[in-house]
């Protein structure tokens, strides 16, 4: 469930534990989870003003979430039937359910939710469970999927979010069929700006968050198309402030993790921008990370197509054509630059989240409006390959065609 390069000895979820997370009954074990409480106690995490509707968002001082039994969670997703999977992933599957606390069991009714049901043989799964309960449970803001709560018992690991009815970034970019409507140049605009802040939020809080996996799979959209950012299992703390960084075992997926992380070990904070950055030229272009259908020498979307985004002349050519040339041909061009700044080689010259939430924002300010570029269909790029290979998965993505959000791209440890 993350990809290994390198040798390093990898470090285990007792980089959580250093939040400080406690529990408040003795039925507390060593991961620092309870079974049979509230999740509660201190942590390294300091909370500011505001709750989550708040756009500048929270870190609550303690978890706020719900335990649910097994019961309830099987009733909820009519015992986690077929037709309610929305997605898969090496952590398992992921079921949609209701729940009404007026007539439990009753599906169909109430409150929606995404149930996320762990591989109880996986140790990994169970690793990027507390992960999400150590994090989500105390990260509150408007571009974060809101962790409602969670079980644990036997060996059944559950989470359990809130519904995202758009599903997944990935989905609505290369997903395939009737039901898959090409993004609108706005809404790619507003999903970005949402993504962006969300993981602006991480990087400005008192002690540092480095999310380390950031991908179309893992921004889900809300009914508005609101981004919210998915999956914490791999999240870490930022490095002391006496330190650039922190040292661990290269996990992420291929295509979006950064070339120093890769090469090191060595992550980051802007290790997360980069990423941010291929997920930029993945909506600009409506093309995959890595695709092994493309010819050869364009498996890798940044190292193919960096050259086409500093020029003009060339820029058109990679445009997504399923936006129909119904785009501000000024402020797509920004956005290719400051792609291109994300992507930067070193991570000093990278730009903070900030400062491409600032950069976004101003562009969306500028209200340019989309409009038919001057260059004939018949010689951009995507019609001279066809649009046939945006809809392959590559050998990554196999058994996830039924992303529908909520998860994830395969990591090969």
């Amino acid at each position: 469930m993350g990809i290994c390069w390198s040798d390093t000895p990898h470090d285990t979820i007792g980089h959580l534990s250093s939040t400080g997370i406690s529990q408040t009954t003795s039925q507390t074990t060593s991961t620092g989870v309870s079974r049979g409480s509230n999740v509660s106690g201190n942590s390294r995490f300091s909370a500011s003003s505001g709750d989550e509707s708040y756009p500048n968002g929270q870190i609550l001082p303690t978890p706020n979430l719900r335990i649910f039994t097994f019961v309830e969670l099987r009733a909820a997703t009519r015992n986690f039937k077929s037709d309610t999977v929305l997605g898969e992933g090496g952590f398992g599957k992921v079921f949609k359910g209701w729940l009404d606390e007026k007539a439990p069991g009753k599906s169909g009714s109430g409150t929606v939710i995404a149930v996320k049901k762990l591989n109880s043989e996986s140790l990994q799964g169970f690793e990027e469970w507390q992960s999400e309960v150590n994090f989500l449970g105390r990260l509150s803001h408007p571009n974060l999927v809101r962790l409602l709560g969670y079980c644990w018992e036997d060996k059944e690991l559950l989470l359990v979010y809130e519904f995202m009815q758009k599903g997944s970034l990935e989905n609505h970019l290369f997903g395939r069929g009737a039901s898959v409507q090409p993004l609108a140049w706005n809404i790619r605009l507003k999903i970005a700006i949402g993504a962006a802040r969300g993981l602006a939020f991480l990087h400005t809080s008192d002690k540092q968050v480095i999310y380390r996996d950031f991908k179309a799979s893992n921004i889900l959209l809300d009914g508005s198309y609101t981004a919210k950012i998915s999956d914490f299992g791999l999240a870490k703390l930022g490095p002391s402030a006496s330190q650039s960084h922190v040292t661990t075992r290269v996990m992420g997926t291929y295509g979006y993790a950064a070339p120093e992380y890769v090469a090191t070990g060595h992550l980051y904070v802007k290790s997360d921008v980069y990423g941010f950055g291929v997920v930029l030229v993945e909506i600009l272009t409506g093309l995959r990370a890595l695709d092994t259908n493309r010819p050869s020498g364009q498996h890798n979307l940044v190292d193919w197509i960096k050259p086409y985004l500093s020029e003009k002349r060339k820029f058109r050519h990679i445009i997504d054509a399923r936006l129909q040339g119904q785009y501000p041909y000024k402020a797509a061009y920004q956005i290719a630059q400051l792609s291109l700044k994300c992507l930067e080689a070193e991570p000093k010259h990278r730009p903070s989240m900030r400062e491409v939430v600032e950069t976004l924002e101003r562009l969306q300010a500028s209200d340019q409006k989309p409009k038919q570029p001057r260059v004939r269909p018949t010689h951009s790029m995507a019609h001279r390959q066809g649009q046939q290979p945006l809809h392959h998965r590559s050998p990554l993505h196999t058994n996830l065609d039924r992303n529908r959000g909520y998860q994830h791209s395969p990591r090969v440890r």
